[in-house]
């Protein structure tokens, strides 16, 4: 299963991150369509913060986690980035809900 938790500023509940983790476990390694739809989003996402954006984010890969969070400051200038993610995660869990896990965390 796929875990996608969304960051939350414990004071504003502004969107400042997100962390995915596992393997949706529904074809062998490298042929999931459910892995590949979640991880191209996240990694658009994150390139999209700190490539086309140009915000300072911590960045964490590791095999099967990604970690993307930027500061309570630049929480404003990448919303729509992190919304839009949350939207399409939100989407496909509605498809796939053996699939992908999905929560708000406060940080």
């Amino acid at each position: 299963m796929i875990r996608c938790s969304f960051l939350l500023d414990t004071d504003t509940q502004q969107l400042i991150g997100f962390s995915f983790r596992g393997h949706a476990n529904d074809a062998e390694s490298g042929n999931s369509i459910v892995c590949a739809a979640v991880s191209s989003a996240a990694y658009l996402t994150a390139n999209g913060i700190t490539d086309v954006l140009h915000v300072p984010a911590r960045v964490s890969e590791q095999d099967g986690l990604l970690t993307v969070q930027v500061s309570n400051t630049a929480a404003q200038q990448c919303g729509p980035l992190l919304e839009s993610l949350r939207l399409h995660i939100i989407g496909l869990k509605e498809q796939y809900p053996k699939q992908i896990c999905m929560r708000n965390k406060e940080v």
